[in-house]
Formats: C-alpha cells, structure tokens, sequence
C-alpha cells in the first residue's frame, strides 16, 4: 500500500517506522515547509494518507487532501466542533472518505468498550457519581482530549442522570466533569471514576509510549484503503457497537 503522511513529528515518524515494518511504501511526507506537495504527483498517488497535526490546520488539511482524491486516515482533534458536520456531509454524500478517531490506540479501543459496559451496570446505581481525569504532556493544545471527550460520550450514552460533560467543575448534577492536566511527556492517562459514601470504583488506560497510536493508525489506514465514507474504530472493531 501507497502511504502519504501529514504531519512529520513525533508520531509521524513512529507512523513511518511501523508502515515499513508491515511492507507499505511511504510516497509522500509533507510538513509545514512543503505544503505545495498536497498538489504532486506523489501525494496523488497514495492510497491513503494519514494524518497527525494540530486542530489549527487539521481542517485545512482534510480540504487539501479530499481534492488530490486520496482517502485520509486522521487523529488530529478539536476540529469536530466547528466543521464536523461539514466533513461528516462531505463524506456521505460527497464521495470523499475520512477514518477518524480521537484515539487510535488498540488498549484505548479495549478501553472504551469496557467503559460502555461499566456506564451501563452504573446507570442502576444512582448513588455513584461519576467524574473523568485526563493527563497529557504539555505540547497538546486542546483541553479536554478527544479520547476524553469520546469516553466521556459513551458514559451519557448509557447513563440516564448524565446529560452532557463539562471541564473541570460540574454546575448541576446532570453534568460529567472532565479535570485536565497537562505536565511533562506524558503520552495519555484517562481515568474514569465511580463514587459513592462507602467505595468508589475507577477504570484508567495510561499510555507508555506513541508505538499503540501509530500501529493503530496504520492498521486504519489498512482498512480505509477498501472501504469508503466517514469511517471510525467501530466500523474497524464491531465490538464497540455491541
């Protein structure tokens, strides 16, 4: 398979490291300093591309890259709330396609399956309150993450006195709290945490290294070169819609 990729820190070349590894061709990189390669011949010919920058340029990236005609893979976040549904539209009825998560890692996937069933089993239980930690090292920019925010979704999806997150302090009772920290190299904690009077019970995914986010971007972009639309880790991993 013919890989482009945006994006060329730290994750990008994990990405790299690991296309190789699994016999794939890296036919373009393009950074901040040769933004006119999304119009090459190179980046055209990719099958996929894949994508990690930053919510100020991630937007403008997709654009670039809908235009070449090349399916893009994607884990930038904080771009959702003011085009998601532009990109969504784009993609169901403008033939582009787009695989997008806020979190490509296998243990995250794992992760916020189980934090589905726990919501689901906490709902009988009113007395517990339930409150989100995530930890980041201090380049991200956006606040809460998207994996936050994503596990943050599954708990109101299943929790009928849940009606919507907000960071930091929660105003009324219906409200998720999501807490923030940002200090270090720290790859990615989120904790989810259940309390009562008597105990309190907590689920937590700590990342120990980029190598879980890149295997799982390229394994996306394995399946997104054969599929078409707006596609996520639940068209990859079914077991997430159960």
């Amino acid at each position: 398979m013919k890989i482009a990729l945006i994006g060329y820190g730290k994750m990008g070349k994990e990405i790299e490291k690991i296309a190789l590894s699994r016999g794939h061709q890296i036919v373009c990189i393009i950074d901040i300093d040769n933004q006119d390669d999304f119009n090459s011949e190179a980046f055209r010919s990719a099958d996929v591309a894949i994508e990690f920058t930053n919510p100020m340029v991630a937007y403008s990236n997709y654009i670039r890259t809908f235009d070449a005609g090349v399916k893009l893979v994607s884990g930038s976040t904080g771009w959702m709330t003011e085009h998601g549904n532009e990109i969504k539209q784009m993609c169901a009825e403008g033939g582009k396609t787009l695989f997008w998560s806020s979190n490509f890692s296998l243990g995250v996937t794992i992760f916020a399956a189980v934090n589905k069933y726990l919501a689901k089993i906490m709902n009988q239980f009113p007395e517990y309150d339930v409150t989100m930690t995530e930890s980041h090292h201090i380049h991200k920019l956006d606040a809460p993450s998207g994996t936050a925010i994503t596990l943050a979704e599954g708990v109101l999806e299943n929790i009928d006195r849940k009606s919507s997150w907000v960071k930091e302090e929660a105003n009324a009772a219906n409200q998720l709290p999501i807490h923030s920290i940002r200090e270090g190299e720290i790859f990615g904690i989120h904790t989810i945490r259940y309390e009562s009077d008597v105990d309190s019970i907590s689920i937590t995914h700590d990342a120990k290294n980029r190598s879980g986010f890149a295997l799982g971007a390229v394994i996306a972009a394995e399946f997104t070169a054969t599929h078409e639309g707006y596609l996520g880790m639940d068209d990859l991993f079914p077991f997430l819609k159960a």
